[in-house]
């Protein structure tokens, strides 16, 4: 069996810079303009709808656990 080509960490950086990129571009646009910047978007749904904020919470914890939780340390006789 050949070994697979290691092009996903390369997608994947490609796509996390898109993603700063089209923010950047998008929070200038919305300061040049005056009109509402993320924060603001942010403070104006949490005050609209409180519950957002566990939400964002929940999840940015979720992210963190998934990302940085350490499901088999070295020497775990378990399998997942």
């Amino acid at each position: 069996m050949a070994m697979p080509d290691k092009r996903f960490p390369l997608i994947w950086t490609g796509w996390l810079l898109a993603i700063l990129v089209s923010f950047g571009a998008i929070e200038g646009v919305a300061i040049a303009w005056g009109d509402t910047t993320l924060s603001r978007y942010v403070w104006e749904l949490s005050l609209a709808w409180p519950p957002i904020l566990v939400i964002y919470g929940m999840v940015v914890g979720g992210l963190a656990v998934h990302f940085w939780w350490h499901w088999m340390p070295p020497g775990a006789k378990s399998q997942g």
